[in-house]
């Protein structure tokens, strides 16, 4: 699976997805990207998963006919996510296209 980090997900969450192929929003130079334009260009560039830190993106955007699986984790503390690391690795691979899936963190 091709999976895009946003901006705010812990880098280190990479090695726990080492069956994935995993990039950032910084390494494609997407940072500056609004939301809306970041799905498109992830779905564009045939990306499979968004695993975001924002938690308001269902309420800023239309999911409804997206491609892309989006996974949001509660928190952008790394030592928060590593606590409730199953969960979130759970939460990638159920991902399916147009899902969208919450994983709260201790």
């Amino acid at each position: 699976m091709r999976i895009l980090f946003d901006q705010g997900t812990p880098v280190p969450l990479r090695s726990h997805l080492s069956l994935h192929e995993v990039t950032t929003v910084f390494e494609r130079h997407w940072s500056t990207l609004t939301n809306g334009d970041l799905l498109l260009q992830a779905e564009a560039a045939g990306f499979d998963l968004l695993v975001t830190t924002d938690q308001n993106l269902r309420y800023q955007q239309n999911l409804a006919a997206r491609r892309i699986a989006i996974v949001v984790i509660s928190s952008t503390s790394w030592a928060r996510i590593q606590k409730g690391i199953a969960n979130v690795v759970d939460a990638i691979a159920r991902a399916r296209p147009g899902v969208y899936l919450e994983v709260t963190v201790p």
